[in-house]
């Protein structure tokens, strides 16, 4: 079991290839060798909590125990969360699950539950899931590391109200993920004897994805989180050295931050080529968006900016803009080396040529040509890109590429000189908001945003 990257078509060559030089890719390994040392240095210190989650035991257990517990009493757990609350237990779901997996009856779901993760506050959404469900087999995971994320909180307490006006016991019906000891939640916890498992103080949301964030989702719905943690623990290993031609992580960040920082090449496309791996996508535009969108110490934005994509379906709208827009992106390409389930297309119409040339594929091969058809017209446009293919679509190869992604987030932080583990850009909207909603402590903020600018009717149309 493996995951490969092959950055080809991202490393110029002498015969006109477009990319990062290959002096220049490979000139970076010293800078490489200092982003790993402060991995090393940061892992060690505790602050890099991701890294261990694979060998927390602990951790394991608690999942283990209250899936064992809660099997065959739901048939609907419902993620209350936002951000790496959501973003990756839906990434789990949709790569570790049969497509549909909600809209499948009982039977083929095996008595397991669906799965639902509220992402937002929209009154629409949440209305009409919490309208539609059997509150009586319906569990709630209220994820917050700190206990006071505000969307979050706003969900518990509409959930709370409705187990209350239902006359069901909130501790049968609700658990908390937050951090072990304060917060909110925790608080809550202890008062109204909820559940609740840990999230460990060293491991932001983003990168939460293998604790209990979405390990617990995962395992009430089946998922073999064991394989995920191993998975990850195996990239973990691969990315353990600061030889930049043998660390995968390493590569992507060194030339993805080359592209960006020498090229001008600021849009980083992630496209996997398998619907399974199409959230994916999108956890790893949080990732890369909220981790390397930084303004430096000496007062520089820097930060490549994430896009999410689907191939072939994208084929159909953004690669236009891939091919023929400004030359200021990279395509990563996520594939796998076959397909566990194929389909012959039959060979109707075998007289019609747009259709004839079809028969005797498969769907499976389509889908692979075409994505090997992409790579190519864009390196002979000089578009460059790289691929990354798994072995197939498991728990072990879904858990690897998140620990992927997550070593690649940190070296990046430490190539363009940030933080990669916290999000202060996000910070002052939040404070305008508590202030509009009339949190205590915040009259500060209040006052400035009402000093702000108010719109104006001559360009009001």
């Amino acid at each position: 079991m493996a995951i490969r990257l092959d950055v080809t078509n991202l490393v110029a060559t002498a015969d006109g290839r477009a990319g990062v030089p290959l002096a220049t890719f490979q000139g970076a390994q010293a800078r490489f060798a200092a982003a790993h040392a402060h991995l090393v240095q940061q892992r060690a210190a505790g602050i890099l909590g991701f890294l261990d989650l694979p060998a927390n035991e602990g951790l394991l257990a608690q999942v283990e125990q209250f899936a064992a517990e809660a099997k065959g009493k739901y048939k609907d757990v419902v993620v209350l969360g936002i951000g790496g609350s959501a973003l990756g237990p839906i990434a789990v779901r949709t790569a570790l699950k049969p497509s549909g997996w909600n809209a499948m009856m009982d039977d083929p779901r095996g008595g397991l539950p669906r799965l639902h993760v509220l992402d937002n506050v929209d009154p629409r959404t949440i209305a009409a899931l919490l309208a539609a469900l059997d509150l009586r087999t319906t569990l709630f995971i209220v994820t917050s590391k700190s206990g006071g994320t505000g969307e979050t909180m706003a969900q518990f307490l509409v959930v709370q109200d409705r187990l209350k006006q239902a006359t069901l016991p909130i501790d049968e019906h609700v658990v908390f993920v937050t951090d072990p000891a304060k917060g909110a939640l925790r608080a809550i916890a202890a008062r109204d004897k909820i559940p609740a498992l840990d999230v460990p103080p060293n491991v932001g949301g983003r990168f939460s994805v293998l604790c209990p964030v979405g390990t617990l989702p995962a395992a009430l719905v089946g998922v073999d989180v064991r394989a995920m943690l191993a998975g990850a623990a195996d990239m973990a290993a691969r990315c353990g050295t600061d030889d930049l031609a043998k660390n995968p992580a390493g590569a992507f960040a060194v030339l993805q931050w080359l592209a960006d920082t020498t090229q001008g090449r600021h849009v980083h496309v992630l496209m996997p080529y398998r619907d399974a791996l199409r959230d994916m996508a999108a956890w790893f535009v949080q990732l890369w968006a909220e981790s390397l969108g930084k303004i430096q110490p000496g007062g520089a934005s820097v930060g490549p900016t994430p896009i999410p994509a689907l191939g072939a379906t994208d084929q159909h709208s953004q690669v236009q803009l891939f091919m023929e827009g400004p030359q200021d992106k990279t395509v990563t390409f996520i594939t796998t080396a076959g397909h566990e389930t194929d389909v012959t297309i039959p060979a109707g119409y075998g007289d019609i040529e747009e259709l004839g040339y079809l028969a005797g594929h498969t769907l499976g091969e389509l889908l692979d040509v075409e994505r090997v058809a992409t790579a190519g017209a864009l390196a002979k446009r000089g578009r460059p890109s790289m691929t990354l293919t798994l072995d197939t679509v498991d728990a072990w190869h879904v858990g690897a590429l998140f620990m992927f992604f997550g070593i690649a987030t940190v070296y990046g932080g430490h190539l363009y000189g940030v933080n990669p583990l916290d999000q202060p850009g996000v910070e002052l909207g939040k404070q305008y908001t508590f202030a509009r909603l009339g949190r205590a402590g915040y009259d500060a903020a209040r006052a400035e945003f009402e000093s702000l600018p108010k719109p104006d009717p001559r360009f009001a149309y």
